[in-house]
């Protein structure tokens, strides 16, 4: 493929997910994280709507250099091998620990309304927990449990963020939405057994800059992934939804 052909791919990528953005839904796309016996994977699309994009195409748009495994007695680097579908880490979770991970490279985009011109980044990071043992923030948006059944908190730069929505959902599409108090609490029946995906966003409107790049606002997205393993059976996921696909 020429360069030019690819380069023009890759502007029409970001376009698309730009869009998805901008339309502001409870089913935006995210990026979150699960776990088989073996390692954690990171995912991009939309978990209850059993979207995951692919290679060649949107996960594509991801380097994922910053991933930690973090325990009560430390922490560490985890290095994430991109595959078709995931990136792959060399890690997973037990009881008490977690895995974070925020992607501070995704191309930034400019929107033009009424003659003004507005370039946005977009972070988007994911936490994925074993139990609902009480974790400290450390994400820049986070989302972490407290130690009571059901309960969360939302955070945004170590500080307690007050009327964020965070959106629970499972694969069969469930879904639930409730807005954090003052102290950042949110709690959520958690009926299921099986994976929930918690969501929270955050848009914070003051101009910065990102290495050499100067930025009018940043949109913030991060999801929790947590396994129930009590409850309801869980019902089955609806049929996989194909890769989002871009155009020459």
């Amino acid at each position: 493929m020429h360069i030019t052909s690819i380069a023009r791919r890759g502007a029409l990528a970001t376009a698309l997910l730009a869009g998805f953005l901008a339309a502001g839904t409870a089913s935006a796309h995210q990026i979150w994280l699960q776990q088989d016996g073996k390692a954690a994977s990171v995912y991009f699309g939309e978990f209850g709507d059993n979207l995951r994009e692919a290679s060649p195409g949107l996960l594509d748009k991801f380097r994922f250099q910053s991933v930690t495994w973090i325990a009560p007695s430390g922490s560490k680097l985890l290095q994430a091998s991109k595959t078709a579908g995931a990136f792959i880490l060399n890690g997973k979770v037990a009881a008490g620990e977690s895995i974070i991970v925020e992607e501070n490279a995704y191309p930034s985009w400019e929107e033009k309304k009424e003659g003004k011109a507005t370039r946005t980044v977009w972070v988007p990071a994911a936490r994925l927990i074993a139990d609902a043992k009480a974790q400290a923030p450390a994400l820049t948006l986070d989302l972490v449990p407290t130690g009571k059944p059901g309960q969360f908190q939302v955070s945004y730069r170590g500080k307690p963020l007050a009327q964020a929505k965070v959106n629970a959902v499972v694969q069969s599409g469930w879904g639930k939405e409730a807005w954090s108090d003052a102290q950042g609490l949110v709690s959520f029946p958690l009926p299921w057994k099986g994976t929930y995906v918690l969501e929270v966003q955050h848009t914070d409107q003051t101009a910065g800059q990102r290495g050499d790049e100067h930025y009018d606002k940043a949109m913030y997205v991060t999801s929790l992934s947590l396994v129930q393993p009590q409850g309801v059976a869980p019902l089955p996921a609806g049929p996989a939804l194909p890769p989002s696909q871009d155009h020459d």
